[in-house]
């Protein structure tokens, strides 16, 4: 954010995401319209909400598409599901730099501190920072945080690209091919195969109706080649997967190197890592890899850290 002094923007509840999309599209429009330039800074706003509890149905129909046990805790990816749109209603301001549709996600990391239970209610604050320069455009951070009874409990942290953009005329970052690894798959665990309708059953349990991840057309009218999957459905089933009954406190990272697309087959490796340090403490460390035959780069990288 700016040096200029925070505003704490109290919602009054949390916003639905098609009426944040639709506010993003006219958005678009009125900019385009006017040919406005995009704001240069960051807001310097973070939006709240309070008492935020989750629905039981939803719950249970987003443990159900990941084929999870139906337990009365909220996994660690549901309640990025449940902050996200505190999250979106930031990128959807008139002075927020990048434009929302489009935004080209490249990573999350969690730090959660204790499991859950699914009647507490959650106190949600969500603020962008650290824009800067990339290599193929701009990239901001968008960060969440969820608190119980004044205790922090959850933090997320979203890594956005806006492709092509500059907002102050800073030149981009400079990355060379030779920078980047040669990929070597390792040895495979598992197999994911998803449908053609991957998206529209995740949006149907999450709210995040975003045209990219829901058919060819809707994609192709946003500049991709057609649909793909949700970058937090396949965070989802990878901190399921890594460990499907988590009991204390748990951190996860997912890296998103290439889109997958719907329909498709993503091959995966999990490998225990043994234990590691951080700054939740000492746990058990789960490597992820995740991968197309033929590919020369993964689709994602991660790792899950549990106690």
């Amino acid at each position: 954010m700016s040096g200029a002094a925070v505003q704490d923007v109290a919602l009054p509840a949390v916003p639905g995401l098609p009426g944040l999309y639709r506010q993003a599209v006219v958005l678009a429009g009125r900019r385009r319209i006017r040919r406005e330039g995009m704001p240069s800074g960051l807001p310097a706003a973070r939006h709240r909400v309070d008492g935020v509890v989750a629905d039981l149905g939803a719950l249970t129909r987003f443990q159900q598409l990941f084929g999870a046990a139906v337990r009365d805790r909220l996994p660690s990816a549901y309640l990025h599901t449940l902050a996200f749109p505190v999250a979106l209603s930031v990128l959807a301001r008139a002075d927020f730099p990048l434009p929302l549709l489009g935004l080209v996600h490249l990573s999350n990391e969690v730090h959660q501190a204790r499991q859950v239970g699914a009647f507490e209610a959650l106190d949600v604050v969500a603020w962008a920072e650290d824009l800067r320069p990339h290599a193929a455009g701009t990239q901001v951070d968008l960060v969440i945080e969820a608190s119980v009874g004044g205790e922090r409990i959850w933090t997320g942290r979203s890594v956005y690209l806006a492709r092509g953009l500059r907002t102050d005329g800073a030149a981009p970052a400079v990355r060379r091919d030779g920078d980047r690894p040669a990929f070597s798959a390792p040895v495979p665990t598992g197999l994911w195969r998803l449908g053609a309708d991957t998206g529209r059953r995740y949006a149907a349990v999450s709210g995040d109706w975003n045209p990219i991840h829901l058919t060819g057309p809707t994609a192709k009218v946003l500049g991709m080649k057609g649909a793909i999957a949700h970058g937090m459905y396949l965070a989802s089933r990878m901190v399921d997967e890594a460990v499907p009954a988590p009991g204390g406190a748990l951190a996860w990272r997912i890296d998103f190197a290439a889109p997958v697309q719907l329909p498709g087959t993503v091959t995966t490796s999990f490998a225990r890592a043994g234990h590691a340090t951080g700054r939740d403490g000492a746990g058990s460390v789960v490597e992820v890899v995740g991968w197309s035959a033929g590919r020369r780069r993964p689709h994602f990288t991660g790792w899950v850290r549990a106690e």
